[in-house]
């Protein structure tokens, strides 16, 4: 039986497993069931495509979305493993089938549709023993997950059905109560369980007031080079966003359920393909890209959930460089949130997302450090700061607000809570405008009680009482107490905003990148990359990564073997690709 670490560096080109990995992979060639929870980008693919080399028969690798198992299948391949995914979208389904049965491919992908089947078991039994299944994104099991998926609950049968091959479920978003969850719903017993832990250090977190949203957006995308994803709330919102980002000159495309399919999957091939494109798309893209080089992430309004706030900003910077995730919210996002629990989510449930909300409004709100509110929502005891956040970068001040809160909260209370945020001002600030004279709101003890220096803080105190459930907006602007409001009127509770701190005006750079010195010879390989990928019809990262492409221009290998040291340059690479860049290399020798 081959071992681990010899596949590791002849395949991938690799000379040591990261982090847990190698327990990881351990367990599974012992045979044993296994939770892993690692951050996206340490490696999780890693860990059932070794085994599935190492063991005898065939890996099954089950998958949520098409997109993700051919842009796997597609790696795979390069490097030399015989992957395939048997998929509605595939019409080389008997072909797959029959190697399968001959044992002529190392890894299957499938959907847990298709998993779950009375008629794929039956494939199964035909077949030779299978070497591991491996259950991916497996917090989609939960309930307790930010993205169940019924056809997950349907795996344990199948799972059941063959109790010696090894499970191995794979996981970069589950807490406390999820990863309990996934272990009871696939039989994976207590002591199977590895957290890696969640950290990325790599991603650079910042999060922000709206306040012009396409002029932040525009400044984001000029001052940071590379592909990027940009998250929109809806899909006229990807439209608009993406028409004002592509009017700044940066290749744009936008991704919706809207969109028709045959658009939707070409603007998802050219993003996958290009070295600098933004796509602007509602979240409804991404989990079925493993495209490694995303230099930033954006989110142009508050995501669901910090689970789902993680998920979708992992999809920076999964190649280990830098990266930026940047978050621009409003307080109207809160309330929208907190209507659509109310009256979408069922009562069950109910507890567990406002508790995900909760959670997510001490992360905007918060003036410590960002990394250290998502690993300690994760279960973890992170330092106080992190010094990869715009917070410990640029410590914003925080101040106590608690008699701003009180004022605007009995400003709502004494104009009857039917009215906005500039009427509320408007009150407080003993404006003798035509509105506040007819409603007779300038009799009202609230009227003019606010200083000038209480008046500037409105709107940041309106959006931390919206954000923590003490204000609520209905869908025509009018404010009203929720629960949180009333500790604060009675003194029980303060309130401290945070006020950002004022920017510099920043000329067009790097961005995270920044800190690579301009290099021809990394340049001509990056070329030569490009080229050999528009050759093969393939994204240049399954190619070669750019850090493979940084090492070889640091070292100039100008052998066969010399460029077999390199990392990320396996056997099969070195075979197809290698005389290609030693010619790069020998030219700017």
């Amino acid at each position: 039986m081959p071992q681990p670490l010899d596949v590791l560096h002849a395949t991938f080109g690799y000379s040591a497993f990261r982090g847990r990995q190698s327990e990881v992979i351990d367990r599974v060639m012992a045979g044993r069931h296994t939770l892993a929870v690692m951050p996206t980008g340490a490696g999780k693919s890693l860990t059932y495509q070794i085994p599935a080399l190492c063991r005898p028969g065939t890996g099954l690798v089950i998958s949520p979305l098409i997109a993700l198992m051919h842009d796997q299948v597609r790696s795979a391949e390069a490097a030399g493993i015989r992957a395939a995914a048997l998929t509605s979208a595939d019409d080389n389904r008997d072909e797959t089938i029959a190697r399968f049965r001959d044992g002529a491919i190392d890894l299957l992908y499938v959907a847990p549709e298709r998993a779950s089947t009375d008629g794929f078991r039956r494939m199964i039994d035909r077949a030779p023993p299978l070497a591991l299944i491996a259950i991916d994104e497996a917090h989609c099991v939960s309930e307790w997950g930010h993205d169940f998926r019924p056809d997950y609950r349907l795996l344990r049968p199948l799972l059941d059905a063959y109790p010696d091959v090894p499970r191995l479920a794979l996981t970069a978003t589950a807490d406390r109560h999820t990863r309990a969850d996934i272990l009871t719903q696939l039989g994976i017993p207590e002591d199977g369980l590895i957290l890696a832990g969640f950290d990325r250090p790599n991603i650079r977190y910042a999060i922000s007031p709206r306040d012009g949203l396409p002029r932040q957006l525009a400044a984001l995308v000029a001052e940071t080079e590379g592909p990027g994803i940009v998250y929109a709330p809806s899909r006229d919102g990807a439209e608009r966003l993406a028409a004002a980002l592509a009017a700044t000159g940066r290749p744009t495309r936008a991704y919706h359920a809207g969109l028709d399919p045959s658009v939707r999957a070409a603007n998802q091939r050219a993003f996958v393909a290009s070295e600098d494109m933004v796509m602007v798309a509602t979240i409804a893209f991404g989990m079925g890209i493993d495209k490694p080089d995303v230099r930033f992430v954006a989110h142009a309004g508050l995501p669901k959930s910090i689970e789902a706030y993680y998920q979708e900003t992992g999809r920076a910077g999964r190649d280990g460089d830098p990266a930026v995730a940047h978050l621009f919210w409003g307080a109207e996002d809160f309330a929208r949130a907190r209507r659509r629990i109310e009256t979408e989510v069922e009562e069950a449930r109910l507890p567990g997302e406002r508790q995900r909300l909760n959670a997510l409004a001490g992360l905007v709100e918060t003036a410590g450090c960002r990394r250290a509110v998502l690993l300690r929502h994760f279960g973890e005891t992170p330092p106080a700061a992190c010094g990869n956040c715009d917070n410990c970068l640029n410590p914003p001040a925080s101040v106590d607000a608690t008699e701003v809160a009180r004022k605007l909260l009995s400003a709502a209370f004494r104009t009857e809570m039917r009215y906005g945020i500039g009427h509320l001002t408007d009150v407080l600030a003993g404006r003798d405008n035509a509105k506040v004279r007819t409603l007779g709101h300038d009799r009202l003890s609230v009227f003019g009680i606010a200083e000038a220096d209480e008046l500037r803080l409105i709107k940041p105190v309106a959006r931390a009482l919206m954000a923590r459930d003490a204000l609520r907006a209905d869908e025509y602007g009018g404010l009203s107490f929720g629960p949180a409001a009333r500790p604060i009127l009675k003194g029980e509770e303060a309130v401290a905003v945070v006020l950002p701190p004022v920017r510099a005006k920043r000329q067009r750079r790097g961005g995270p990148a920044e800190e690579w010195p301009h290099d021809p010879l990394f340049e001509a390989l990056r070329a030569r990359r490009r080229e050999i990928a528009k050759e093969l019809g393939v994204p240049p990262y399954v190619i070669f990564h750019d850090a493979t492409l940084r090492e070889m221009a640091g070292l100039k290998p100008t052998t066969r073997h010399g460029l077999g040291q390199v990392t990320g340059v396996g056997t099969r690479k070195l075979d197809d690709y290698g005389e290609a860049f030693l010619d790069v290399i020998r030219a700017h020798g």
